[in-house]
C-alpha cells in the first residue's frame, strides 16, 4: 500500500491552500499550520523545502509569507510529493545486486516497478489545480473514423476527409 508521510500531507494540504487563494496575498507557515492544525516549525520546514525546490516563493517582511511560483494547473502531485519525499517508491528493492541477497532469485522487483511507474503517472497527471478544485479533467476522446463504403469495396476503414464539405 502507498502511504505518504506526513510531511507529504503537511505539503499537499498547503499547496492546496495556497492554490485556493491564488488572487490574494501570500501566506504565512503560522497562517497555514493554524487552519490545519498542524505544528508551525514543521509546516515551515516543509515550505521551505518546497521553496527550495521550486514550487512556493517565498516573500519577506510584514505582508510576506509563500505564494505558488507556478500556476496550480502545472504543479503536479508527484512534483509536490517528490519536492518532500525524494523518489517514490513502493518497495525496498534497490537497482543494486549488492543490496540485496534475492536480487538474482526475484520474481516480484520487476512487476512492482512497473505498478511504481503507473501509480507516479496517475500522481503525475493529477495537478494542484485539480486539487484544489474537486476537479477531473475531461478525458481525450480518440478520433474515431466511420466505415464509408469505397468505390473499391476493398474492405479499408475510410480515412476522414481533408477536404471541406460544402
Amino acid at each position: 500500500m502507498l502511504r505518504l508521510s506526513k510531511k507529504a500531507d503537511y505539503a499537499l494540504m498547503a499547496v492546496k491552500h495556497l492554490a485556493l487563494r491564488a488572487d490574494t496575498a501570500a501566506a504565512s507557515a503560522r497562517e497555514i499550520a493554524e487552519q490545519y492544525n498542524i505544528p508551525v516549525e514543521l509546516m515551515a520546514k516543509v515550505l521551505q523545502r518546497l521553496a527550495r525546490k521550486g514550487l512556493l516563493v517565498s516573500q519577506q517582511g510584514t505582508r510576506g509569507g509563500y505564494q505558488l511560483a507556478r500556476p496550480a494547473t502545472v504543479i503536479s502531485v508527484a512534483d509536490v510529493i517528490q519536492a518532500v519525499d525524494g523518489p517514490l517508491a513502493v518497495t525496498a528493492c534497490s537497482t543494486d545486486e549488492d543490496n540485496c541477497e534475492q536480487y538474482s532469485k526475484c520474481n516480484i522487483r520487476d512487476p512492482l516497478w512497473k505498478i511504481k511507474d503507473r501509480i507516479f503517472q496517475a500522481l503525475a497527471t493529477c495537478t494542484v489545480f485539480e486539487m484544489a478544485t474537486d476537479t477531473v479533467p475531461e478525458p481525450v476522446m480518440p478520433l474515431t473514423f466511420s466505415r464509408r463504403p469505397s468505390p473499391a469495396s476493398d474492405g479499408v476503414p475510410a480515412r476522414p476527409s481533408q477536404e471541406p464539405r460544402g
